[in-house]
């Protein structure tokens, strides 16, 4: 099978980065020392290539109400243009399709980032819906084509300077901007941008998007102004740290988003109807997701261990090696009787060693939260 490129395939090349086989995209896992990536991007400033992501803008007379059916967070908190918002769509089972991030920028035009190797499966989806409902929307994924945008993420404490330091245009415009905001810029050296201040890294910085075309020629400048390229390696240590969901890892279509730590994304308040809403709120909540910190020797958290709990077992979903904490850290679900503070026992091939059940996230802002 050959495997999908994104526009700075060559970049990463000439960088000299390993490649891996991403869910059928030919990614950088890293440029040399992923633990240096990862300490990068918590104290100066690193870059990622996630230009596999899929930006697709949603456009017509009725996307509101559209997406109002269509995913589980109020897209009424979006009443500023650039405000984002982080939900899920569900099957009519309750379970999640696809997390993913809503722009709104107008009533006319909604922009979604949604998860490089559910796109095509989630543009179906979308599409099924416009015309189960007779919406009259225009859904154009912009990965491909002429209209191809790139998406290069800058992650740090330094981020935000080292883009205005190369792209002085878009200071004025994204210097006032909150987290979870965007803002359109016109006229940039790289043409029209969109820079939204957020990630998925736990640090603050931005995420740009812009004509694929541009790709190499921003992640050239990028680079010479100091800003370290890392890849998923990183990236994977990074989120986990900040406590955030990966798809098809922390929750898929078999899942229950209540059970993966994402109430917050779900609108249980409103008396709006979206997909999923009567089964998600007839199931409820059957498990939690807590954070884990290994405190005997002698393993590595990974997914899909046993978590021994007096309340009955659990599931490591994901589980790493923390470069910030210097310890073996997971996220997990489990039984929901499991306090906080509590010790529970993670099955490691042929031991049973002990753990600490922790609150959300690990690191933020490049400060460890937990201990």
């Amino acid at each position: 099978m050959t495997l999908k490129a994104t526009p700075l395939n060559a970049a990463h090349r000439a960088a000299g980065a390993r490649m891996v086989d991403f869910g059928g995209w030919d990614m950088p896992v890293n440029y040399g020392s992923q633990i240096e990536e990862h300490h990068a991007v918590r104290t100066d400033c690193g870059m990622f290539d996630v230009s596999h992501m899929c930006v697709v803008d949603l456009q017509g007379a009725n996307v509101r109400g559209f997406l109002r059916g269509l995913v589980a967070n109020n897209v009424d908190k979006l009443q500023v243009s650039g405000k984002a918002l982080y939900s899920c769509m569900l099957t009519p089972e309750g379970f999640v399709i696809d997390d993913l991030i809503i722009y709104f920028f107008t009533e006319n035009w909604f922009r979604l980032v949604v998860n490089a190797g559910t796109a095509e499966k989630d543009i179906a989806w979308i599409s099924t819906q416009n015309d189960k409902t007779n919406s009259g929307l225009s859904i154009t994924q912009r990965r491909d084509g002429q209209d191809a945008m790139a998406l290069i993420a800058v992650q740090g404490p330094n981020a935000r300077a080292k883009v205005w330091q190369v792209l002085p245009q878009t200071q004025a415009a994204s210097e006032s901007i909150k987290p979870f905001n965007a803002v359109l810029v016109a006229d940039t050296a790289f043409g029209e941008m969109m820079v939204a201040r957020t990630g998925y890294t736990g640090e603050d910085g931005f995420e740009l998007a812009f004509p694929a075309a541009q790709a190499e020629a921003l992640w050239n400048a990028l680079l010479a102004a100091g800003v370290r390229p890392a890849g998923l390696g990183a990236r994977d240590t990074l989120r986990l740290e900040a406590g955030m969901n990966l798809y098809g890892q922390d929750m898929d279509e078999t899942v229950n988003p209540l059970d993966a730590g994402l109430a917050w994304t779900i609108d249980q308040v409103s008396e709006r109807d979206f997909i999923g809403k009567t089964a998600l709120l007839a199931k409820g909540q059957n498990a939690q997701f807590v954070g884990l910190i290994l405190r005997e020797k002698g393993g590595v958290l990974r997914a899909h261990q046993t978590v021994i709990t007096e309340q009955g077992d659990g599931e490591i979903t994901s589980g790493t090696f923390s470069p910030t904490m210097q310890q073996a850290i997971a996220l997990a679900r489990v039984p929901m009787g499991v306090a906080l503070g509590d010790t529970v026992q993670v099955a490691i091939r042929d031991k049973k060693l002990a753990a600490t059940a922790v609150k959300l996230p690990f690191v933020r802002n490049g400060k460890i939260l937990v201990s």
